[in-house]
């Protein structure tokens, strides 16, 4: 990445049993699909389709994951990629750092890197929905459910959103768990990198843009600290994706299905490795450490002291151990369904916090999918 000179040397989930025990599944399969679509059809596949049911219910849930990471990313890009969200001025001659500069501390590319993030996104979101009707199946379509009002800031386009980016929990225990020689999927868990609770992590509007100079980077701490929460949560999104392909991977049956799953979940993993990179650049020199005296937010430099399971250079996952007397490998984790599929996605999105403000229809909807995403069994 572009900050190579300035580094060293050296450089949730609740039990998917309990829920589906409570769930529509306990009513039977076709209950699954009443209430799955916005149309309220179930599948053509479940009718004698090209698609049997399975694929259709983890391709239709991979649409809506597509059509959720697609709204955060759009917000996202709006603000802080490239070309947007110019400095504002408040005076003549005198201008507020804006979120793209905060950024773009952490790497110069950032803003075309969460352009093009967006824009991978948007191509899965639409590509997914065209292929299900391709092979007879129902396109899933969100739009109703887009009633959040999101950021008011300067280079928002104002629309109402599917996501609230502005109240989040962010999960940073990704960062440690790439780091840990322990299986996420034999029941280790790891602490927070950082305690990031109820923050925001784009600008809410353009009061965020105001915060004390920090002389160690062109910037201030308030904008900066949110710069720094988005960098933890673009991971946090990305390796989610990474996990959710490769546990549903192992449910689909037709071929065709099994490739462009292995193919779009390449790219999640390709999106989580860059901004691995980019959230370690946040907590340390010279952006950290610092504290931001508006939010209380602290990010400390992860190389004093330096600690292993939170070294910001290891930018790959470690190896790990994968079960018995195997040697250690280096790969994605978690990849079984409990830890890392549909429904331990949408809880975790939940957890998160970006359906604050959404609709119980809309909850309900997406573990519908989830639900029936997870039961899927290759034939």
């Amino acid at each position: 990445m572009k900050r190579e000179a300035l580094r060293p040397s050296i450089k949730r989930s609740v039990d998917r049993r309990s829920f589906i025990k409570g769930s529509l599944l306990a009513g039977g399969a076709a209950a699954v699909g009443a209430g799955l679509l916005v149309n309220g059809k179930l599948a053509y596949a479940q009718k004698g389709g090209p698609l049997n049911a399975g694929d259709v219910a983890i391709l239709q849930f991979l649409a809506a994951a597509e059509l959720i990471e697609t709204d955060l990313w759009t917000q996202y890009a709006e603000l802080g990629g490239i070309g947007k969200n110019p400095p504002i001025e408040v005076a003549p001659n005198q201008k507020l750092n804006n979120y793209q500069v905060a950024l773009s501390n952490l790497d110069g590319d950032a803003p075309q890197y969460i352009t093009s993030n967006t824009l991978d996104e948007v191509s899965h979101a639409a590509f997914l929905n065209a292929y299900l009707e391709s092979r007879g199946a129902e396109p899933v379509n969100f739009t109703k459910f887009e009633t959040l009002p999101g950021s008011t800031a300067s280079g928002s386009s104002g629309k109402l959103r599917l996501t609230n980016l502005m109240q989040l929990n962010v999960d940073t225990s990704w960062y440690v768990r790439y780091r840990s020689p322990q299986n996420p999927d034999r029941g280790a868990t790891f602490p927070q990198a950082l305690t990031l609770q109820n923050v925001t992590a784009i600008p809410r509007n353009n009061d965020d843009f105001n915060g004390a100079a920090n002389p160690n980077f062109p910037g201030n701490d308030h904008i900066q600290a949110i710069a720094n929460v988005a960098g933890f949560h673009f991971g946090y999104i990305e390796q989610g994706g990474s996990s959710l392909y490769g546990s549903l991977i192992q449910k689909a049956t037709d071929l065709e299905v099994v490739q462009i799953m292995f193919g779009i979940g390449g790219d999640e993993v390709a999106h989580f490795l860059e901004w691995v990179d980019f959230a370690g650049n946040g907590v340390q020199a010279p952006v950290a450490p610092f504290t931001d005296a508006i939010s209380g937010l602290t990010f400390p430099n992860f190389f004093s002291p330096l600690k292993r399971k939170i070294q910001p250079s290891l930018i790959f996952p470690v190896p790990f151990e994968f079960k018995g007397n195997l040697p250690e490998v280096s790969m994605i984790r978690p990849l079984t369904d409990k830890f890392g599929g549909a429904v331990a996605t949408i809880q975790s999105f939940t957890a998160d916090g970006l359906f604050i403000g959404q609709s119980q229809e809309f909850l309900n909807l997406l573990n519908t999918m989830a639900v029936a995403a997870d039961a899927a069994v290759r034939s």
